[in-house]
This record gives structure tokens, C-alpha cells and sequence, in this order.
């Protein structure tokens, strides 16, 4: 990985992008194996460790169980860094996006790559998911450590991008980091309950400002909407998201390009505001 991509930022054509999908699934099999043995689990905590610090490397030592001629020999062994891996997460998961929406255009249809043979470890991502109040616990935290905002978003960026199921709370994530005194946060559960004040109101505006752009009816999507956010995900199955559209008969040529329209928006809401809770 570290040959062939270094940067992780600069994967760009669809042939890097089908090759690194396919060695970094290769990555997260050997990955999760690894997993099970604690020698493994040792060498990644051993990363973390100040080899300057005896006091640092007792406790790591009896945490691990291991004596000064096993640490020599973890220390040999070459480990990708936790932020290298996190670019990388990062870059599986928006080129697996960007498949995703190649598919539903005609783009894919230019393409010369057969993708049939890459399977995306998708499992073996959420298997490893950090949840939302860690990245939470992560900016009180990185606020110490940041004399900038600047600094603590792009830190947070990479632990959110990262993730598959907080990613489409970057925005959500990043606003909240830029609104909020951060300084003024008592402790980490006292920024995890302003997040989630802040997100419950940014909610309620977004599905405000999502009726009055496409004309909605609004008690027939809210209903919706609590549906789809309870489920986690925005389903055409039934009538719900009809009852919501204006008024336009489904024998107008309009009418299924325009469902379709306001389906992706209440997609990406219902991806965005998940597990945020509140009324609408």
C-alpha cells in the first residue's frame, strides 16, 4: 500500500482507484485476522508509546506482558501509522461512493474498467466503526491540543471521513466545531450533549428549508422522515413519500424525475441526521 499509494489524497484515475480498492480490501482481510493474536494488538499499541519514557514502557510492558527482548523485536517491524490508515479508510470509502454513483449514471457506461471483481469489505469496516460520541470525546480532547480550529477540523475530518457510518455528519460535525465555544465545554459529556442540541436544531431547520424548497406537504413527510431516520435509511417502498410530493399527477412526465429528486435529498438527510433524535 505504502508503495503504490503513498498519498492517499491522490488517487485519482479509475485505474488507481480500482487498484487500491481492491489491495486495501486485501489489507482489511489480513487486517482483521491480525486482530485475534495478541502480538499483533501489542505492536499497534507499542506506536503509542513514548520509548523515552521508562515509566511509559513499564506499564507497557506489564499491560502487554512482555519483556525488553520482545519489545526489540516489535520494534523492527515496519506499521503503517494510525493517521496513514485513516486516510486510507477515508479514500476506500469515497471511492466505493463514487462507484456507487457512477452506477447510477450514465458514466458508467464510458468506463473501460470491469469493477465485477472488486468486492468492497464493507462488514469488516463497520466491525472496526468508531461511533459518534468518541469523535465527540475527540474534539474536547484535540481542543487542548489545537491552538487553531483549523487544526482540530482537519483532525476530526479524518476520524469522520474514516468512518462509514458518520461520515455524512462531516458537515453536521465540522459546523458544530466552528459555532460552538469549544473552550467554554466543561467536559466530554457536556460537549456530546451540546452536539446533540446543536444537531436536533440544524435538523429541524434543514427539513424546514427542504418543505419550503420543493413545496412538500408538511405533516405527510415529517411522518416520513421519523419512519426513514427510525429505520436509519429512506425507502420508496408504499405511499409515504407520495403523500409527501406536491401535487403532480404519477402520469406526468415530470413526476418520477421529480420524486426522484426529492428521494436523494431525504436520502442524504436521513444519512446526515441519523441517530440525532429530536422532534421535526
Amino acid at each position: 500500500l505504502q508503495t503504490q499509494f503513498p498519498d492517499a489524497d491522490k488517487i485519482e484515475t479509475e485505474q488507481d482507484k480500482k487498484a487500491f480498492a481492491k489491495l486495501f480490501g486485501e489489507y482489511l482481510k489480513v487486517e482483521n485476522i491480525l486482530q485475534n493474536y495478541d502480538e499483533f494488538t501489542g505492536l499497534k499499541a507499542l506506536q503509542k508509546v513514548d520509548l523515552t519514557d521508562p515509566e511509559a514502557v513499564t506499564a507497557f510492558k506489564s499491560t502487554y506482558y512482555l519483556d525488553d527482548d520482545a519489545i526489540d523485536q516489535l520494534k523492527n517491524i515496519p506499521m503503517p501509522s494510525e493517521r496513514l490508515i485513516q486516510d486510507y479508510r477515508s479514500t476506500y470509502n469515497d471511492t466505493r461512493d463514487w462507484l456507487r454513483r457512477q452506477r447510477a449514471s450514465q458514466e458508467q457506461s464510458e468506463s473501460t474498467l470491469d469493477w465485477d471483481d472488486v468486492v468492497f469489505e464493507v462488514d469488516l469496516l463497520k466491525s472496526q466503526e468508531i461511533n459518534l460520541d468518541f469523535i465527540l470525546e475527540l474534539i474536547f480532547e484535540q481542543n487542548k491540543k489545537n491552538p487553531s480550529k483549523e487544526g482540530l477540523i482537519d483532525e476530526v475530518r479524518r476520524h469522520v471521513r474514516a468512518s462509514l457510518g458518520n461520515r455524512a455528519k462531516e458537515s453536521l460535525v465540522v459546523d458544530f466545531i466552528q459555532r460552538t465555544d469549544l473552550d467554554a465545554m466543561a467536559d466530554k459529556a457536556n460537549i456530546i450533549d451540546e452536539f446533540f442540541k446543536f444537531a436536533q436544531q440544524e435538523q429541524q431547520q434543514e427539513v424546514e428549508q427542504l418543505i419550503q424548497a420543493e413545496n412538500l406537504n408538511p405533516e405527510p413527510l415529517k411522518r416520513y422522515l421519523e419512519i426513514s431516520l427510525k429505520n436509519e435509511y429512506a425507502s420508496e417502498n408504499g405511499t409515504a413519500l407520495n403523500e409527501a410530493l406536491p401535487k403532480l399527477s404519477p402520469l406526468n412526465p415530470k413526476f418520477r424525475t421529480l420524486k426522484q429528486i426529492i428521494f436523494q435529498k431525504i436520502t442524504e438527510l436521513v444519512e446526515k441526521y441519523k441517530g440525532i433524535g429530536g422532534d421535526l
